[in-house]
């Protein structure tokens, strides 16, 4: 199996250099690195072609969907691995991924990502959306024990650290661009549901994630687009009537994350992202999908057992209460 690596980078040249790296001395060799970078000013351009990469130069920062779409497009082989830039792997990493995925049939996977400053605690395992247009990267935060130690079939996994047949691109499309980044695995995840395609959660293909390297976590940036792109999912894939159908779990939702930023100290930056989403949110010209609503309530579902058995949040304490 002939794998292309695509790790979309902006100016963060000390972390591209580990990741690939890393790659280079996968046991299972990869037949091309691309690193995609986003108008870098910090050298990254030349660290990474003095390190064997093909770098493919984009004059500006148009996100990270762009970045992994040009790529896709340039990528030659059947497989690809997307790969942000503040990922640590094994060299065992790919070897243990992809034949697993690939011998059961399924259209991605994904492993399990630990924090690269606490080991011990899970990043991320795969992701989950719940009704109310919010995100849930599975065990993030939580203490890594045997709840993210299972395989599992999935319909999301974050583009972190993945692999991908390159056909399924072809099938339900590439990444949406509109969201630039953040949620546009998440939206692809969900394309991907709706249409059939699963992939597999393969826990033994760990990795270690240094998580929003690039702007940070709870930055005013990283609030605005996740704000913005929380009612771009909705805009895009929820039904006609969504009003009467979601609309108190999307309202409880939204408050309810709004409530976070707020503490974190980025309510504006929250508020323009909201504000920025609304005009798509009423245009939209929607089609009513049947395989949403067993999507939603089955992956809503999952949210809840998971945090039962992981241990719950206060987020989705109070969003299961509620709804």
């Amino acid at each position: 199996m002939r794998v292309t690596a695509i790790i979309p980078n902006w100016n963060r040249r000390d972390l591209l250099a580990g990741v690939i790296e890393d790659l280079r001395g996968q046991s299972m060799a990869l037949e091309e690195i691309v690193v995609v970078d986003n108008g870098s000013s910090d050298g990254s351009v030349e660290a990474a072609a003095s390190a064997g990469a093909r770098v493919i130069r984009l004059a500006a920062n148009r996100g990270f969907s762009h970045a992994v779409n040009a790529g896709l497009r340039a990528a030659a082989t059947d497989w690809v691995a997307v790969l942000n830039n503040d990922v640590r792997l094994p060299a065992t990493w790919l070897e243990t991924l992809l034949p697993a995925v690939a011998g059961e049939d399924c259209w991605f996977g994904a492993g399990k990502l630990l924090t690269a400053s606490n080991p011990k605690r899970v990043d991320g395992a795969f992701d989950l959306l719940c009704r109310g247009g919010c995100a849930w990267r599975a065990g993030h935060g939580s203490a890594d024990c045997s709840v993210w130690s299972r395989t599992r079939r999935v319909h999301f996994v974050p583009f972190t650290a993945a692999v991908f047949r390159r056909e399924l691109f072809e099938r339900v499309g590439y990444l949406d661009e509109e969201f630039e980044s953040y949620l546009e695995d998440v939206e692809f995840g969900l394309r991907c549901a709706l249409a059939g395609f699963c992939g597999l959660y393969v826990p033994e293909a760990t990795g270690l994630h240094h998580g929003s390297a690039t702007l940070g976590e709870w930055s005013r940036e990283t609030v605005r687009r996740l704000a913005r792109n929380q009612l771009l999912l909705v805009a895009k894939h929820y039904p006609p009537d969504w009003i009467i159908r979601y609309g108190w779990q999307v309202l409880i939702a939204q408050l309810l994350w709004g409530a976070l930023a707020v503490r974190h100290g980025t309510g504006m930056a929250y508020l323009q992202g909201k504000y920025q989403a609304l005009g798509r949110l009423w245009r939209s010209r929607r089609r009513q999908h049947t395989r949403l609503e067993d999507v939603l309530s089955c992956s809503e579902q999952e949210i809840l057992e998971l945090q039962k058995q992981a241990g719950s949040d206060l987020f989705w304490r109070l969003y299961f209460s509620l709804t």
